[in-house]
C-alpha cells in the first residue's frame, strides 16, 4: 500500500463516501475535530486520575511543597475527656459501634468511597471513548489518503497544543 492524494475515499462506513474536493475538505475537518477531541479526552482522563488519587484527608500532605507538617486537629474533633477521682478512667465520646446504622452511612468515609467509585466510573467511560475514537482514527489513517492522514496529524498537533496547557490550570 502507498499514500494517495485522491479526493475520492470511503471513510469508516459506506455512507461516508467522499467524492470531490469539497467533500474531502469537510472530511478532513471532521477528522481533525475527532483528533482534537481525542486529545482533550486524554487531558480529562489525567485530571480525573489526579482527583481519584488525591488523599481523602482534609489535611494537606507533608510531601506537598506548601505544607511542611500536619496542622493540629480542630478542637471540635478532639474527644472530650473526663477524669474520675478514683481510677483516672478516661471517658470519651460515644464509640462508632454505638451509633445508629443510618448515622454511620453518612460518614465522610462513605461519601468519599461513593465519590471515588463515581470518578472511577467516569474515568472508565472516558477511557472507553478514547480507545474507540483512537481506533476509528487509526482506521481513517489506514485509508492511505494523504489528506486524511494530514488531518489526523494536524488535529493531534493542535489538540496537544491547546489541551495540555489546560492540564496545569485544571
Amino acid at each position: 500500500m502507498h499514500f494517495e492524494a485522491s479526493s475520492s475515499v470511503t471513510l469508516l462506513f459506506d455512507f461516508w463516501d467522499v467524492h470531490g474536493p469539497a467533500g474531502m475538505v469537510l472530511s478532513v475537518f471532521v477528522v481533525l475535530m475527532f483528533t482534537l477531541f481525542y486529545e482533550l479526552l486524554k487531558v480529562l482522563k489525567v485530571e480525573l486520575s489526579d482527583r481519584l488519587h488525591e488523599p481523602a484527608s482534609p489535611f494537606p500532605s507533608p510531601f506537598t511543597p506548601q505544607a511542611t507538617c500536619f496542622p493540629p486537629p480542630p478542637p471540635c474533633l478532639l474527644p472530650q475527656l473526663e477524669y474520675h477521682e478514683s481510677n483516672s478512667a478516661i471517658v470519651s465520646s460515644p464509640s462508632e459501634s454505638s451509633l445508629n446504622p443510618a448515622d454511620s452511612a453518612n460518614t465522610p468515609a462513605a461519601n468519599t468511597n461513593w465519590k471515588r467509585w463515581l470518578l472511577h466510573g467516569l474515568q472508565t467511560l472516558l477511557h472507553t471513548t478514547q480507545v474507540t475514537l483512537g481506533y476509528l482514527l487509526m482506521l481513517c489513517v489506514m485509508t492511505y489518503n494523504i489528506w486524511i492522514f494530514l488531518g489526523v496529524i494536524m488535529g493531534s498537533v493542535l489538540g496537544y497544543f491547546l489541551a495540555f496547557p489546560l492540564l496545569s490550570k485544571v
